[in-house]
């Protein structure tokens, strides 16, 4: 018997999310990401305007410190950390 015959298959690597690089998007798209990310995020936090946040979201994707994720099984995007 093969000592690996016990072991899990791995994981298809076409089912786990990804990093979309930012030049592919276009501006209206990753704008779009960026309002979805601050109301999410900050009107959970109860921020009065979470719109506000917009101009340091987009800062931080174009830092690195936020990127876009895709999901191929759940066919979603979104931004996260890059970590």
């Amino acid at each position: 018997m093969h000592p690996d015959s016990n072991s899990h298959p791995q994981a298809d690597p076409r089912d786990e999310r990804f990093v979309v690089d930012t030049h592919l998007i276009p501006c209206d798209q990753l704008e779009g990401l960026v309002e979805e990310y601050c109301t999410r995020y900050h009107g959970l936090n109860d921020v009065e305007a979470p719109l506000s946040e917009r101009d340091r979201v987009m800062a931080a994707v174009t830092r690195g410190d936020l990127v876009v994720w895709f999901d191929p099984v759940d066919n979603s995007v979104g931004l996260g950390s890059a970590g």
